[in-house]
């Protein structure tokens, strides 16, 4: 008879006790898109407001249904039925190409963009004068200036860097002397990624840098002779890996404790950068988009933080790393991948605390 008792009040309670439980606490969701060494990334705050950063492109057109359709798989993934700001850092190809083709499947409330294009080419010139106003004629268009703030509802963005300009007043946490501006090297650069939109997110505890394309010279400015952004969580951007940009100054006066590089199979993780990376301060893993063949063996991670490989898979891979082929039109090209593309998500709690996932292997690390 008491068990009876026993097990009716359990049957009772149980209901309340489920509803008495707190509810699973919300993340902010970062999608990074694999857009075959350019760029795609997209926030989504606990409120479902959204943030992409570039869109990819391909250079052979500037409607490349290829990486926007990539970009949307991760939209729909987020349950997202529009995205609320669009930032395309600078106008290489490989962050704006894929805009229009993207615009015309998802609705975009605002576009956001650094200014008019520095670096001479048709192909940006034709899409700013044609394309590009009637993208945002129906939209909200802004001009981003460092300093100005970005709303993701729960996180706060900071624009940190845009059309050659910088913060003016440090970043909390930053302010502090950086011991390696004293060997620093610069390193040559075109003219639009000095212009590129770098930005600063907080959620909670939680700090991340998105560096874009800046290139030495650039991260010169911004963390010499003192640091103007702190030590953050996560590092994003890395400009693909390129040894244009990574330099010390940067990579180990933030201290990130993860970073995700956004490289392709021949573009970045060269070795150098991938010395630097790897050397700095507190850093606990890298993760890449793409095994690089700039890295072989020799430079890269564990296979298990790589999201993606090429279409046809060696049957061993090098230990040294390649070389890059000579810049031109009679260079070879990168082994290929155009098949199913997976991205890496990172889920981010307001303790600081994150949760970073391969989706090729479904492998997670939590920080």
């Amino acid at each position: 008879m008491r068990a009876a008792a026993t097990a009716l009040l359990v049957a009772t309670l149980t209901p309340v006790l489920a509803l008495a439980q707190p509810p699973a606490a919300k993340t902010l969701d970062i999608y990074v898109v694999d857009v075959e060494g350019g760029t795609a990334i997209l926030f989504v705050s606990p409120t479902g407001d959204s943030i992409l950063i570039d869109s990819g492109g391909n250079q052979r057109a500037v409607a490349d249904p290829r990486d926007a359709g990539r970009i949307m798989d991760a939209v729909k993934a987020a349950e997202l039925q529009k995205i609320d700001h669009m930032i395309t850092t600078h106008w290489d190809y490989d962050h704006y190409a894929g805009l229009s083709e993207l615009a015309s499947r998802i609705k975009i409330e605002e576009y956001i963009d650094h200014g008019p294009n520095l670096q001479p080419g048709e192909q940006a010139d034709t899409f700013l004068k044609d394309v590009y106003p009637q993208l945002y004629a129906k939209a909200k268009h802004t001009v981003a200036k460092p300093g100005d703030r970005i709303s993701l509802g729960g996180a706060e963005v900071r624009v940190v860097t845009s059309a050659g300009e910088i913060i003016k007043t440090p970043l909390p946490g930053g302010g502090k002397p950086n011991p390696a501006c004293a060997s620093f090297q610069t390193a040559r650069s075109n003219m639009e990624d000095p212009q590129s939109i770098s930005v600063y997110i907080t959620y909670g505890k939680f700090r991340l840098f998105h560096s874009s394309d800046l290139p030495k010279a650039k991260e010169f400015e911004l963390m010499c002779p003192n640091t103007k952004v702190g030590p953050v969580d996560l590092l994003l951007g890395l400009h693909h890996g390129t040894n244009n940009s990574n330099s010390p100054v940067l990579i180990h006066a933030l201290h990130p404790r993860v970073a995700i590089m956004n490289n392709g199979t021949r573009k970045g993780g060269n070795p150098d950068v991938m010395e630097t990376v790897f050397s700095s301060p507190g850093l606990e893993d890298l993760w890449q988009m793409h095994f690089s063949t700039l890295s072989g063996q020799e430079y890269t991670v564990p296979g298990i933080f790589i999201a993606n490989g090429v279409d046809d898979q060696p049957s061993s891979m090098p230990i040294a790393a390649a070389p890059p082929p000579t810049p031109g039109a009679g260079a070879p090209p990168p082994p290929a991948h155009e098949g199913k593309a997976y991205w890496i998500k990172v889920s981010v709690r307001q303790d600081g605390s994150f949760t970073v996932t391969n989706t090729r292997n479904g492998f997670s690390k939590t920080y």
